[in-house]
């Protein structure tokens, strides 16, 4: 790729932003605050009933956001309106990440709460983020460009994760007296790290692409949306494409979401969950960026398949996994493909929409991507409520992946340039 390896300002400032919001991605979707929950928020909750409440309330903040994506997301297309979406989201995400250090033990309706209100702020402004891509770069370095965000973002995680961490697992450090005080200021930590790197891209990225402002524009933009999904009816590629992204990014995010409640349920240390973690993003790094390089030898729709195919072999491992050693094993097959599924699937669905109407399309994109993670922990939630044991709730995303498969077959892959 000409010019691969010199990335301009304005695509260096959308990068790190993926450095900065994946401090939550870890630490409070993944790592550190489920495990709190269950081990202190909900002690006295029997680990099935607090897995499928975890669950449940994945399942209300993914629904709220993808209710507001596309409308918003076409609102925001209209000239200098897509940063402010950005920042207002990012604000709020900031503010209750924060805010989770306030709970106290047995508020597991608090925790909750707070939890739903962080992820909303972090789901929204991530429909903003991932707009701007066609704004910052051209259809042949996206690729690259969004596996650079993603593998950035890897490396970026895992620093204050690790700063919580060590504080974690020895808390006289810094003169605190318990790991749940520790695992406090990582919250904290996560916050301000998230809210210091967003800084470039609010300063340096612009919108470079827009429809311009009319006198009803809200009015206007559901006129839009209804006029998008008259269009999508006879835009297969991108409806086969929506539809297939609906259901294999399901279970990789439900896979990201459920991991700890799962590895604790199964009966593994949290001590060990949290170093599996922190050696998942290091590792996930070099693979990010390993797909946005092979994405000029292979197709991107081939590798997409790779990690389909990865990703229904790990659904597969979990169901009979019983021991830390297996769990090493899981977890570094999720970083082989975690970053490179993720990153290439935005890349690919940005080279088939408008440029002007990109707020817009992302919209309708995460609308697919969050009404997916409403479905996977539902199920999770529910199989293993039902059968009291989590197993079977991993168990049940086998099919989605299975089906998003088949659908992603038909998806024709657009010219690079």
């Amino acid at each position: 790729m000409r010019g691969r390896a010199k990335l301009t300002k304005e695509e260096r400032s959308w990068i790190l932003y993926d450095w900065a919001n994946s401090a939550y991605s870890v630490a409070i979707t993944t790592a550190l605050l489920p495990i709190f929950f269950k081990d202190y928020a909900a002690a006295q909750m029997p680990d099935y009933l607090s897995t499928a409440y975890w669950g449940y309330s994945s399942t209300i903040a993914t629904l709220i956001v993808a209710i507001l994506a596309p409308i918003l997301g076409t609102i925001a297309d209209y000239k200098n309106y897509k940063k402010r979406f950005l920042l207002f989201f990012l604000l709020m995400g900031v503010v209750f990440t924060a805010s989770l250090s306030l709970i106290q033990e047995g508020q597991w309706f608090f925790a909750l709460v707070l939890y739903v209100l962080s992820s909303i702020g972090f789901s929204g402004a991530n429909v903003f983020y991932d707009s701007f891509l066609t704004d910052v770069t051209s259809k042949e370095r996206m690729n690259w460009v969004s596996s650079s965000g993603f593998g950035w973002g890897y490396i970026g995680s895992t620093i204050p994760f690790l700063i919580g961490l060590i504080f974690i697992l020895n808390p006289s450090l810094i003169g605190l007296n318990s790991t749940i005080s520790a695992t406090k200021l990582a919250f904290v930590i996560t916050a301000a790290w998230w809210l210091i790197f967003s800084i470039p891209i609010m300063k340096n990225v612009k919108q470079t692409y827009y429809v311009e402002k009319t006198k009803t524009p809200i009015k206007d933009s559901f006129k839009r949306i209804t006029q998008f999904l008259k269009n999508l009816k006879g835009n297969k590629n991108v409806f086969l494409f929506l539809m297939a992204y609906f259901f294999y990014i399901d279970g990789v995010d439900t896979i990201i979401r459920m991991s700890s409640s799962y590895g604790l349920d199964v009966g593994l240390n949290a001590n060990d969950l949290l170093v599996v973690f922190l050696v998942i993003q290091i590792v996930a790094f070099p693979f990010a960026l390993l797909y946005g390089r092979l994405s000029k030898r292979f197709s991107t729709k081939s590798l997409i398949y790779f990690a389909i195919f990865v990703y229904t072999f790990i659904t597969v491992f979990a169901f009979f996994l019983e021991t830390i050693v297996q769990f090493w094993i899981l977890a570094m097959l999720v970083a082989s493909s975690q970053g490179g599924i993720q990153a290439l699937s935005r890349s690919l669905y940005g080279r088939m929409i408008p440029k002007d109407r990109s707020a817009e399309y992302f919209g309708f994109y995460n609308i697919f991507g969050k009404f997916s993670a409403i479905l996977g922990p539902f199920l999770v939630g529910i199989f293993t409520q039902i059968g009291k044991s989590s197993r079977w709730g991993v168990a049940s995303l086998l099919f989605l992946f299975i089906i998003g498969a088949i659908l992603f077959y038909f998806v024709k892959e657009p010219e690079k340039a």
